[in-house]
């Protein structure tokens, strides 16, 4: 600048002086709102009191990162509209709280193919050994913690088994993250009875606090500035489906044979996980086969979760 005020008249570098000054020492910010606090939320039919400081700080950490995580935020909304119909009534035959949707959307985003450095895979993040002792296939060929539905019964498998464990749904919570042992080895040592007032490695002690910040936003997303249109949001695609007892030397030449694509198939099967299907025992496998007339725009209805969700 001062090399700049040299070459230029003194009429001239008093306003550049000026210029320089409007765009430099008052920037203009955009407006943010930091969310109230709750004194209490019900989660999973039990009443979270946030009256003491450590717990409010822990839920405002979160809750203030999910409002504004807005990409991700966004997509979770656009994501849960096409599988929460599907889950929900997964979770109420199962008998599980259907807070425990916000669990899958901190676990994977509501992404049915997320896989994390853990190894930990599909919408529910399910380890393999966990998949396999909650009825899950888990080889070269077959993934299902990939498939939305099995994957989820398998999910309140674990939660009904720790929830006979300790009585408490927050606590169950925990459990999925750090697992039961580790949860009933730190309530022993540390004599306490909830998770809530456990020393934990900070990805456990946030953990519950992001579920109840996404239940908080989810359930009210205009209240924090979220709003869509419904067409926005992704839609659940229905399915024929069709059973496969045998081997499937390729899925690429099955899909074609069935008038949708490789890619398609994929899609609507994500526990496929190669092109071939070994299948040596005979087992039978659901195939979905999307409806046509659900992989267009302009040929298909729009449907809402949650009418809270939209504006239209």
């Amino acid at each position: 600048m001062a090399v700049l005020l040299m070459a230029v008249s003194t009429t001239t570098q008093g306003q550049l002086k000026r210029e320089y000054s409007k765009t430099t020492a008052s920037p203009v910010f955009s407006t943010t709102a930091s969310p109230d606090i709750p004194m209490s939320v019900v989660f999973a039919d039990e009443t979270v009191n946030f009256d003491r400081l450590d717990m409010a700080e822990r839920l405002d950490r979160e809750l203030t990162g999910v409002i504004y995580g807005q990409t991700t935020t966004e997509l979770c909304f656009k994501r849960a509209n096409r599988y929460f119909p599907v889950l929900s009534k997964i979770l109420k035959e199962q008998g599980v709280p259907l807070d425990f949707l916000y669990l899958a959307v901190t676990e994977s985003s509501m992404d049915y193919n997320a896989y994390s450095s853990a190894k930990a895979a599909g919408m529910w993040q399910l380890l393999a050994g966990t998949a396999r002792d909650f009825g899950l296939e888990v080889t070269d060929d077959v993934d299902e913690r990939y498939d939305p539905e099995k994957s989820t019964v398998a999910a309140c498998k674990y939660l009904k088994s720790a929830y006979k464990k300790y009585g408490h749904w927050p606590t169950v919570a925990a459990s999925y993250n750090a697992g039961m042992q580790k949860i009933s080895n730190e309530l022993s040592k540390q004599q306490v009875s909830s998770s809530f007032d456990l020393y934990l490695v900070q990805e456990t002690s946030r953990y519950v606090f992001r579920i109840i910040a996404y239940k908080l936003l989810m359930e009210n997303p205009k209240r924090y500035g979220y709003r869509f249109s419904r067409k926005n949001l992704y839609q659940p695609v229905d399915y024929t489906t069709v059973d496969v007892t045998g081997s499937v030397a390729s899925w690429i030449d099955w899909a074609k044979g069935k008038g949708i694509t490789y890619a398609q198939l994929r899609e609507a099967n994500p526990w496929i996980r190669s092109t071939k299907l070994t299948n040596a025992s005979g087992k039978t496998y659901k195939v979905r086969i999307p409806k046509q007339s659900d992989l267009y725009r302009s040929k298909r209805s729009y449907t809402v979760y949650n009418k809270d969700w939209v504006i239209d």
